[in-house]
């Protein structure tokens, strides 16, 4: 029979305290409630090792899973110092840079030949899962003529965005006169007249890096800039997988071989674009800017099985 509950004038007196077994349950339900409110959103699983900063490597995306991939791989890259100049004007890159993204080699083997006739595997590359591409914080442009005393409006903040994925992502080139990516960007430019859709490029007209450690062959009168390759290290997995990881350390990634599209959206209904392009030197062709990406740590994991570098990554993973 289901049980009649009797009201409460037909029970016993109440306690006036609880008891101690009373006191005792609720103690630990909200210590239990308040571990799990710490504990789950801080106790997510990252790899760690030589894999540290891969987390947001996109393993189960489609073009990762293809069985016909010849090899897969995650790339987390991150660059500490640099400048940036768009026609006459300089942009410091005060602030860390991180690139992350997955990477494929296809079962057409897609090869680059070098002048001195060695040859690097070319991949293509995949979106973070979880995470942007490019991870940046503003930059804060002079304004020429003008002394800068409040920020974001005697000054313009500048914040690199990408404006499409990285292509013809090569790693082996480093050392060689051939640029390890081409990466699309554009600049939001940002301060208190400007409006939030002020920009130098675009998604369909962006201004296109392609960074090299070797040496850039500008047209004239432009002079080449010569990077840096840095510190090649390269780790199997020591948990027994076939992955790997190379790694580059402290590498100088220059390039001054782009151009530069005019400043668009920039006051009301695109007002102040010719005053940007007049202060800035824009529209510039290729040469009349350039790029440095200064002390880069790059960390490049690889295998030929998407199931063995899961696998590996996370053997390595650990709580934080």
């Amino acid at each position: 029979m289901p049980r009649t509950e009797l009201p409460h004038s037909a029970h016993q007196p109440r306690e006036p305290y609880p008891t101690r077994r009373r006191l005792a349950a609720a103690v630990a339900g909200l210590t239990a409630a308040l571990l799990a409110a710490a504990v789950t959103p801080a106790e997510a699983a990252t790899p760690g090792g030589i894999y540290a900063g891969l987390g947001h490597c996109p393993l189960t995306a489609p073009a990762m899973q293809d069985p016909s991939d010849l090899q897969v791989g995650c790339v987390v890259a991150v660059t500490n110092a640099g400048n940036f100049t768009i026609g006459n004007t300089l942009v410091p890159l005060n602030s860390p840079i991180t690139l992350q993204f997955g990477a494929y080699w296809d079962k057409s083997a897609p090869q680059v030949t070098f002048p001195d006739g060695s040859t690097a595997n070319q991949y293509t590359t995949v979106a973070p899962t979880g995470a942007p591409l490019m991870t940046a914080q503003p930059a804060q442009i002079a304004i020429p003529g003008i002394i800068n005393f409040l920020p974001g409006i005697t000054s313009i903040f500048a914040q690199v965005e990408p404006a499409g994925p990285i292509t013809n992502f090569t790693p082996l080139a480093t050392g060689e006169s051939y640029p390890v990516f081409k990466m699309p960007i554009k600049l939001h430019l940002s301060n208190l007249l400007f409006g939030d859709d002020c920009y130098i490029g675009s998604d369909s007209s962006p201004i296109v890096l392609s960074p090299t450690t070797g040496t850039t062959a500008p047209p004239a009168p432009a002079t080449p800039m010569t990077g840096n390759p840095g510190t090649l290290g390269l780790n199997s997995d020591p948990n027994g997988y076939s992955a790997f990881e190379a790694s580059f350390t402290d590498a100088k990634l220059v390039d001054n071989t782009f151009s530069v599209p005019g400043a668009s959206g920039c006051g009301l209904g695109g007002s102040l674009d010719w005053i940007i392009d007049l202060a800035m030197g824009l529209p510039a062709g290729a040469g009349k800017g350039s790029v440095t990406f200064d002390q880069t740590n790059t960390s490049l994991a690889l295998d030929t099985s998407v199931s063995d570098l899961t696998s590996a990554l996370n053997a390595s993973t650990t709580a934080h």
